[in-house]
């Protein structure tokens, strides 16, 4: 059966900041400066930052956090202070724009509540992606995931914590689903995830400010009318929506095409959209597995609300371009940032 996984290029390693620099928030907001705080190995900077503070984009087209102590904004600083200003323009691209957090397996609640309270002092949304399912990945680039369903239960019950009433819109287990329709994931492990990603839906619709969406593969799946139970029995009609393309290279006509067919099949629910490296569309060259680091990509539409479809909630950047795949073609390890490819998607990317 065809399958083109979205998810392979995550890993554990594919967090954002460390914790104690979201929970900085107010100051680093305010000043765009560098903190020490300690790291998962994803310190790309150093040093003083000579450089323009990476701020926020207007609120109303870009509602969601822009965190200024990301990766590409540390890459951005090292450039400048290296004086590799076309390297660093290039980067910038990047680190102005809103990009997923994807929150932890060890502090959920603690990483959850450093960027839900970072965002609130920016008057922003946080933009959280959640990807620990048991099982995750089937093994691949990017496995992991909980021990078992109690560990899953209470990590979601975690970040719901760390939520609290703070505003957030959440991109929930990329490929949990559509791997098990493609049998990716082996068949005795369905019910529970099923269980598990209604249980997350229910714990995080909850909330008061947080806004939901299951992920639902991407147009590159070439049976959309087959998802459509499934995603319902994992809680997609509680849910706010549902997310298509994460971490994919479809292009945004086609992503908009396969989010409206299964829209259908779930009574009308939008959808977001992750646009961050779909700019020249999926890779059709030479090579094995295409969806991992395919060369030649490009940035896609930027981060907003405003995409002329009712059905289209947001174009989001949940996949956050830079960060590898995977240790194909020449990649680190997936979930690490690697400047050469960040370089490229940047550079191909239209102004």
């Amino acid at each position: 059966m065809y399958r083109n996984n979205a998810g392979r290029g995550r890993g554990a390693g594919a967090r954002g900041v460390p914790v104690a620099a979201a929970l900085a928030g107010a100051a680093l907001l305010l000043s765009g400066c560098s903190s020490d705080g300690g790291g998962d190995g994803d310190r790309d900077g150093g040093g003083d930052r000579a450089t323009r503070p990476v701020g926020q984009r207007p609120a109303d087209t870009a509602p969601f956090w822009v965190n200024p102590e990301g990766r590409a904004a540390r890459q951005v600083a090292a450039y400048e202070k290296d004086g590799r200003k076309d390297e660093a323009a290039q980067i910038r691209k990047i680190a102005e724009q809103p990009v997923g957090e994807w929150i932890g397996p060890d502090r959920p609640e603690g990483e959850a509540r450093g960027f839900t309270e970072a965002a609130e002092q920016a008057d922003r949304d946080a933009l959280l992606v959640l990807y620990n399912i048991p099982h995750r990945d089937c093994g691949q680039f990017s496995q992991g995931g909980a021990a078992d369903g109690a560990a899953y239960r209470a990590w979601i019950d975690g970040v719901a914590k760390g939520i609290g009433d703070r505003r957030a819109t959440v991109v929930l287990e990329p490929d949990a689903v559509l791997h098990m329709v493609d049998r990716c994931t082996p068949e005795q492990f369905h019910e529970e995830r099923h269980d598990l990603l209604r249980g997350a839906v229910e714990t995080l619709t909850a909330l008061k400010n947080t806004t939901v969406y299951l992920d639902a593969g991407n147009a590159g799946w070439s049976h959309p009318d087959g998802l459509g139970e499934p995603l319902r029995r994992s809680g997609a009609e509680r849910a706010d929506g549902f997310a298509v393309n994460v971490s994919n290279f479809q292009t945004t006509e086609a992503s908009e095409a396969y989010g409206k067919k299964l829209s259908a099949e779930l009574g009308g629910k939008p959808f977001v959209v992750d646009t961050s490296r779909n700019g020249r569309g999926p890779y059709t060259g030479k090579g094995k597995d295409p969806w991992c680091n395919p060369p030649g990509r490009a940035l896609g539409e930027a981060p907003t609300t405003r995409t002329g479809d009712p059905k289209v909630a947001a174009y989001l950047w949940v996949k956050r371009p830079g960060e590898s795949d995977g240790t194909c073609r020449g990649g680190p390890r997936a979930g690490q940032w690697w400047p050469e490819y960040a370089l490229g998607l940047a550079r191909r990317s239209a102004p």
